[in-house]
């Protein structure tokens, strides 16, 4: 239950209730008003004050401003009690009241009152309005405080945005576990602020003294984008003063942009490694997403579920989620709308190695934009295994291409990875094939087709981060290739933020490029989760398995770093490749053979001819159902 209704809930008990107390509030006032008015114009006289056309006044004041309070709607329970539409309502009220006062006695021959009496009154009427809705207002608050005897003492470090937010929304909740006592802040500008009451305790220096003199238990940090070395730095701090520490979510996180106490949680490696805020544009998204028909590839997997779960946000006229994976898409529906029947249309249940099947999807859901997530990316997998890739990565891409193209889709979106960068895996090398032949889409297509690139997911279903948590749920040792290798590392939900703008300021062809930020070493990683176990954990060195790199490109030999329309976002070229060439892998040959000729794809060439003139027909649909053979 949100604030905004329990407010309500508590203000209007009863219909009578909800008309009978502000009315005689307001009668009150106005009575008081005039009479101030009167008393201060005679100094104080009764004698001399014309009482009896005062009480006239007053009566006339308590008359019209019911008549025109009920045209505003304000006794029939339309506003809640002290909220800024009612004291908008209020202050309409008493403007014309007073105005009408005045002109009647204006128009009299001979004035009853002096002319200041209303002039003065009205005003006077008002601020005596406000001040008892006020008092009653924080009387409510205080009513939906939570019980100091049974919640946790807590400090806030954080007095911006987030941190406010959160504080109202602790103090507003009777059954939160958290009572707020004080705020951390290391802006000299919030040295003496108080929010709701509570007031800022000093900076990051003075958490241990704070957490002494409140008698808080916890300290929640509550800032919304900061770097990882500030949420590490107050973290060690509140520890070393025997305090517990606790996060809230960054917004990328939180779609809807509120938090609660429910949303308190204990620190992850997301938070330690960094959180970035996404500044999204989006009445762009809206632009190209709203009305209509959107399709995701791989809906099931980490990137397309949570791709999913932002596109729904924007009101699409349909969004098709497609896997292969019957349990994954039941839990992406289950993660959008709560329940997961598994019986409507949105849910796609096919295999991108089915060209027919893809085809005909396609052809008679047509969709307008497509995300294509669906991808093996399992590096050390696809080394031993690099057919799958050619069938799932290259060919399964291509199959999708041909079909947005006869569907006429007027948006293609290719997830792609860092390792298409100077590739050097048959994950890599099939990635950059995909980049490839995206960009020879665009010069055939009617659409936009166009790829974004960006580095590890954390948290993603088999990422490092899942591996080493598992690694100490197990108490075995944590194992780590390299000391010096590193990791671009961003959140799901930022990779989808900008995947999706992204797409809405893509051109034709290009990949375009995240910001990831620094790169981590891994080895730091597995230290920072090592240190949050309850027993000591070993860091086992393996060494740098077949394919894998030290460090991670994010460009490629020759691609500039350009950003000309978002600051996060880089743009780059990307060479054609001529889906034909792609026809002489061989995904049963020995794994070597296809590795060397992925490889070669992946170069910057003009082979086209040669590769028509080896297979001695025109292009035309890629057969993905037949064996291929060299």
């Amino acid at each position: 239950m949100s604030f905004a209704t329990r407010i309500r809930q508590s203000e209007h008990p009863a219909p009578r209730t909800r008309v009978l107390g502000p009315w005689l509030v307001d009668a009150g006032a106005w009575a008081f008003g005039l009479l101030a008015a009167i008393l201060a114009r005679f100094d104080g006289e009764l004698t001399a004050a014309p009482m009896a056309a005062t009480g006239v006044a007053v009566a006339a004041a308590v008359l019209l401003h019911t008549v025109i309070g009920h045209q505003q709607f304000l006794y029939r329970g339309r506003y809640g009690f002290g909220t800024f539409e009612e004291v908008r309502a209020v202050s309409m009220t008493v403007l014309m009241v007073a105005l009408l006062l005045f002109a009647a006695d204006l128009a009299m021959p001979q004035r009853p009152l002096p002319l200041s009496v209303a002039l003065v009154g009205g005003p006077v009427a008002l601020v005596v309005m406000f001040a008892m809705r006020y008092v009653r207002r924080l009387q409510h608050e205080r009513g939906l405080r939570p019980d100091a005897q049974q919640a946790t003492p807590v400090l806030l470090f954080g007095a911006g945005t987030a941190g406010q937010r959160l504080l109202r929304s602790l103090m507003q909740d009777p059954h939160s576990q958290y009572v707020p006592v004080g705020l951390i802040d290391d802006d000299p500008r919030k040295r003496h602020l108080r929010v709701n009451g509570i007031p800022v305790k000093g900076s990051r220096n003075e958490i241990d003294a704070a957490l002494a003199a409140t008698g808080a238990k916890t300290l929640i940090f509550a800032v919304a984008n900061v770097d990882a070395a500030v949420i590490r730095d107050i973290r060690r701090r509140t520890l070393d003063a025997g305090a517990a520490f606790k996060v809230v979510p960054s917004f990328s996180e939180l779609l809807d942009g509120t938090v609660s106490a429910s949303d308190v949680r204990d620190v992850n490696i997301a938070d330690l490694l960094g959180r970035h805020q996404v500044d999204t544009d989006l009445d762009a998204i809206a632009g190209y997403l709203k009305g209509k028909r959107v399709l995701v590839t791989g809906a099931g997997g980490s990137i397309g579920s949570e791709l999913c779960r932002q596109l729904h946000r924007f009101g699409p006229a349909e969004l098709m989620m497609l896997d292969r994976d019957e349990s994954a898409l039941h839990a992406v529906q289950l993660s959008i709308h709560g329940r997961a029947l598994l019986d409507s249309p949105e849910l796609v249940l096919a295999d991108l190695r089915d060209a027919e099947g893809i085809a005909a999807i396609f052809a008679e859901r047509r969709p307008q934009v497509v995300f294509h997530a669906a991808a093996l990316k399992h590096l050390s997998l696809l080394e031993n295994h690099p057919g799958e890739a050619v069938k799932s990565n290259v060919w399964g891409t291509q199959t999708v291409l041909e079909a947005c193209a006869a569907a006429g889709v007027e948006r293609f979106v290719n997830i792609s990875t860092d390792k298409a960068a100077n590739p050097t895996s048959v994950l890599g090398f099939s990635k950059r094939i995909t980049e490839r032949l995206t960009a020879h889409a665009a010069t055939t297509g009617s659409g936009t087709y166009l790829s974004v690139r960006f580095g590890n997911v954390l948290g993603s279903r088999g990422s490092v981060l899942t591996a080493f948590a598992a690694q100490i749920a197990a108490g075995e040792p944590v194992t780590v290739t390299d000391p010096e290798v590193t990791r671009y590392f961003m959140t799901v939900q930022e990779a989808v933020q900008l995947v999706i703008q992204a797409a809405a300021i893509g051109r034709d062809g290009e990949a375009l490029v995240l910001e990831m930020g620094q790169p981590v070493k891994i080895a730091q990683v597995a230290r920072q989760l090592a240190e949050q176990s309850d027993r000591p954990v070993e860091i086992v060195y393996t060494g740098l398995r077949p394919g894998e790199k030290l460090h991670e490109d994010l460009f490629g030999e020759g691609e500039k770093d350009v950003r000309p329309l978002h600051p996060l976002i880089s743009h780059v070229e990307v060479p054609a490749l001529n889906p034909y060439e792609t026809k002489i892998l061989a995904p049963y040959a020995e794994p070597e053979q296809i590795t060397k000729e992925l490889a070669s794809l992946c170069e910057a060439r003009e082979p086209v001819a040669a590769a028509a003139a080896h297979i001695g027909r025109q292009p035309g649909p890629i057969d993905l159902r037949a064996p291929h053979a060299v």
